[in-house]
């Protein structure tokens, strides 16, 4: 059987957004009780996770950012931002989760195993180097992919099919391209960026793929995106590791989202990025959860991803039929791309 691990820790349970806050620690707790009931756990590698260290999370963000999550120690409630807020415990909980996303990275690199789901709380994809907003503080994703670049990986993909787009992780890679970001997202929403317009910057110009999709997108729409977009870019980059920032509040039941994506349509990605990490990176794939805030729904939705993680299934969406104004956005950023990838 395929060996593949899970980094779970009950110290980001702890962390707190405030009572009725959609990112609640019950988002982990169902799926951790999915992987009970299933069995699921039985089969899988559990990850002692490790704290990252401050040099770790200062690698994408800045000391001055750093040091202001960790003052929220001291205080039982910190408000950020209308969203976005810590307890006593968040610290501690946010440098956990990008350390157990670290720390499957060192399993893989050894080749102790070939994929890995780290289960963080609070998420980070939102986190910018100077930022915390959108639920998140430190950006786990951001932090992985730098730690590889610094660990001799040349060509790092970073997938985030959250319904949000991941403003902190491109801003983070913006001006490089040893990290290539490639996202799907409904726009215009919550953030507000990931417009055809941001393309990267200066060596990185090209290396920043935004696809900001219309709302009630659906599966047949994401997988003609990754078709004919994210296909061809992987098979001209040819990443040596891929990352997932795997949000799942494009749900078609998520409070948060508007989108229209079924839980065969999270298979279908998975099986996907599966494909082109076997292809490209002899299997080399680490996910991180990212959104998802339907709690039933992460119960039904995990199950289906770790079956296709296990190939008990095979999720293929034989000749998917895109709606007209995912056509229309297709040949957008075709057009808009073409001059640094081949389609």
């Amino acid at each position: 059987m395929k060996k593949i691990g899970l980094v779970f820790d009950e110290l980001c349970l702890k962390h707190s957004n405030g009572p009725g806050h959609p990112e609640c620690p019950e988002r982990l707790e169902n799926i951790k009780k999915m992987l009970d009931d299933t069995g699921i756990i039985n089969d899988l590698e559990l990850l002692p996770p490790r704290d990252a260290c401050e040099e770790d999370i200062t690698s994408v963000h800045t000391k001055e950012h750093y040091n202001f999550i960790k003052s929220t120690k001291s205080a039982e409630f910190t408000s950020i931002d209308t969203d976005t807020a810590a307890n006593q415990y968040s610290f501690d909980a946010a440098i956990r989760a990008s350390g157990g996303l670290l720390s499957s990275l060192d399993n893989l690199i050894r080749g102790d195993m070939i994929t890995s789901y780290t289960l963080p709380r609070p998420p980070g994809h939102h986190a910018e180097k100077d930022r915390a907003m959108g639920f998140c503080l430190f950006n786990h994703v951001a932090i992985g992919a730098d730690y590889l670049i610094r660990n001799g990986f040349e060509r790092v993909l970073i997938v985030d099919w959250d319904v949000h787009h991941g403003n902190g992780t491109q801003n983070i890679f913006y001006d490089r391209k040893n990290v290539l970001y490639f996202s799907t997202h409904q726009f215009p929403f919550y953030p507000g960026t990931g417009s055809l317009n941001e393309i990267g910057d200066k060596e990185g110009k090209g290396y920043t793929i935004n696809v900001p999709m219309a709302a009630r997108m659906n599966d047949d729409d994401h997988m003609v995106v990754f078709e004919k977009i994210l296909r061809p870019v992987i098979e001209q980059y040819k990443p040596q590791f891929i990352l997932v920032s795997a949000g799942f509040d494009s749900y078609f039941l998520d409070p948060l989202g508007g989108m229209q994506v079924t839980e065969n349509g999270f298979s279908a990605m998975t099986r996907f990025v599966m494909e082109h990490s076997n292809k490209n990176c002899e299997g080399k794939l680490a996910f991180i959860l990212e959104g998802g805030y339907n709690i039933q729904g992460l119960y039904t939705i995990m199950q289906s991803v770790f079956e296709e993680l296990f190939e008990r299934k095979n999720t293929f969406i034989e000749k998917p039929q895109p709606t007209p104004g995912c056509e229309i956005t297709i040949e957008s950023v075709i057009e808009t791309y073409s001059g640094y990838w081949d389609f």
